[in-house]
């Protein structure tokens, strides 16, 4: 058990260091750039703190993850599809179904209600 948290650990750190260092204007993400545009890797990074939230639709959002997800809507909402539908969320294991439903459970207000997200729809 505490070696599956250890791992978990360390693939995050893994994930922050490679965004982190990617150039931003790298086509590497092609799913994140073909939904928001030029949002980069910083929307996919920044949203670490909602990994738990993305996996399980009765998981507790933590605060975090709700501040850094309204700071998103509010600078840049189309990059929130590209974070969700980035690569780098799919290979940390957040389920984009459930992701999406993060403003929500948020109770963010600004959210950007029936906006579609690929195949998703914002609740």
């Amino acid at each position: 058990m505490a070696s599956n948290y250890i791992y978990k650990i360390c693939f995050i750190a893994t994930l922050i260091y490679f965004l982190a260092t990617i150039n931003n204007n790298s086509s590497f993400l092609p799913q994140a750039n073909a939904a928001g545009g030029n949002c980069g890797n910083a929307p996919a990074a920044s949203l670490v703190p909602c990994l738990g939230a993305a996996k399980n639709a009765k998981a507790k959002v933590p605060p975090m993850c709700c501040g850094k997800v309204g700071a998103l809507l509010k600078t840049s909402p189309k990059c929130l599809c590209a974070a969700i539908l980035s690569p780098a969320a799919k290979n940390a294991g957040a389920n984009p179904a459930i992701a999406v439903t993060i403003p929500k459970r948020c109770n963010i207000k600004n959210r950007p209600i029936g906006k579609k997200c690929g195949r998703y729809i914002v609740p």
